[in-house]
């Protein structure tokens, strides 16, 4: 019998849409509730001058999420902040050296981050803080924060293999 020809695993449209885009899709979403939120507070504030006081409140946690989802597709796409201007004065090799250097500094402390994070959740899940307006659990609005640092972690990875790959075959 003939050995079975090696194959990858077909690719499944919406999970390899979701791995490539999920804090897009996430801010997106976020940012277009938050939108829809704020504007139905004018709209409730001028009509009736009372406000909707949840609002700030989801408005304020909505903007932590936007803010650490956002730190994920800048870091997919290298934009995140960076002094290059010593580095481009290095020799070629000592230049990759320091690169990996922060990149591994980088990814550290966004594993710390995460951590000290994830901390933070189980201190509020364990204190039973809920929030002033709403007087849902705290915890609900912090829990996806140590998965952001992760996503953020992993799309530096990401693109910092990316790099690699190309100054290696711009070099070869």
């Amino acid at each position: 019998m003939p050995p079975m020809p090696a194959h990858d695993p077909p690719e499944v449209p919406m999970l390899s849409f979701l791995s490539r885009e999920a804090e897009r899709l996430i801010c997106a979403v976020l940012f277009l509730g938050m939108t829809l939120l704020g504007f139905a507070n004018v709209v409730v504030r001028y009509a009736t001058n009372y406000s909707l006081a949840s609002s700030e409140e989801l408005l304020t946690n909505g903007f932590l999420l936007l803010t650490v989802f956002g730190a994920a597709i800048a870091a997919r796409q290298g934009q995140h902040l960076a002094v290059t201007a010593v580095v481009s004065m290095l020799p070629r090799r000592l230049a990759q050296g320091v690169v990996a250097l922060s990149v591994v500094l980088s990814v550290g402390l966004l594993l710390g981050s995460s951590w000290l994070a994830w901390g933070s959740v189980l201190t509020l899940y364990q204190n039973g803080m809920t929030s002033y307006a709403l007087r849902i659990p705290m915890w609900y609005y912090q829990a996806a924060v140590p998965f952001a640092f992760l996503l953020i972690a992993w799309r530096f990875v990401q693109h910092s293999i990316e790099e690699f790959r190309l100054a290696g075959s711009d070099h070869a």
